[in-house]
């Protein structure tokens, strides 16, 4: 009331869509530029993320093929010596005793060679399965590059 006292007028509050036609373009564009580096901001970040995931799976894979390697070594090389020798006692008395060893001790080797192959190829083919596309980045580039599509 004391503004109409004075001769004065209040003006009325701009609307929303009032603002947004008086920013312009470049105002736009510059808001649309802010999303969408806010976008790319979080996409790599989950990118990011999926990697480091992955990275672990391939790690834990490549321990697990490496360790699988040393214990296959290791029982190849204690209990060949043992099993060898007692393959190696079993064979006929008349045999050279390093023909009867050697027998013994390649008979021993082969069973050991299978299950360290076995335990190898087991974690590389869970390895295998390891699927190295970081798909929910890629989903949510999909819906983004539609977004953006449907927006310009």
């Amino acid at each position: 009331m004391a503004d109409l006292e004075k001769g004065t007028a209040v003006a009325p509050a701009k609307s929303l869509e009032a603002q947004t036609d008086n920013e312009g373009l470049p105002v736009l564009v510059g808001r649309l530029s802010d999303g969408v580096t806010t976008l790319l901001d979080t996409k790599f970040s989950l990118l990011k993320v999926e990697i480091k995931e992955d990275l672990n799976a391939y790690i834990r894979g490549a321990v697990t093929i490496l360790i699988g390697g040393i214990i296959a070594a290791v029982g190849f090389a204690i209990v060949n010596v043992a099993v060898a020798l007692f393959v190696g006692s079993l064979m006929p008395e008349t045999m050279d005793p390093a023909i009867r060893l050697a027998l013994g001790f390649a008979a021993t080797g082969a069973v050991y060679l299978v299950i360290g192959g076995i335990f190898i190829v087991t974690a590389k083919n869970r390895l295998g399965k390891q699927d190295i596309v970081p798909n929910r980045t890629v989903e949510e580039l999909r819906k983004d590059k539609e977004w953006l599509k449907k927006e310009l």
